[in-house]
């Protein structure tokens, strides 16, 4: 499952990514399921969110917010 949350500060082993000035902190646990993974929002019709697209899912449930690999 995709969980975004906001962290008080970055562990050691934390991946860090930054785009345009926001800071996207991974663990490295995480990182081997995540690897090539794109994060957009959008803001259409049928609604508003952040939409994660993972080249590593082999399933995704229709809602977007679990995988499997």
């Amino acid at each position: 499952m995709y969980d975004l949350a906001f962290d008080e500060g970055i562990n050691p082993a934390d991946q860090v990514f930054e785009d345009k000035g926001i800071k996207i902190l991974v663990d490295k646990k995480s990182l081997l399921y995540l690897l090539g993974t794109t994060l957009d929002f959008s803001d259409g019709l049928n609604g508003k969110g952040f939409q994660f697209i993972n080249p590593n899912a082999s399933r995704t449930c229709g809602c977007g917010e679990s995988f499997s690999v």
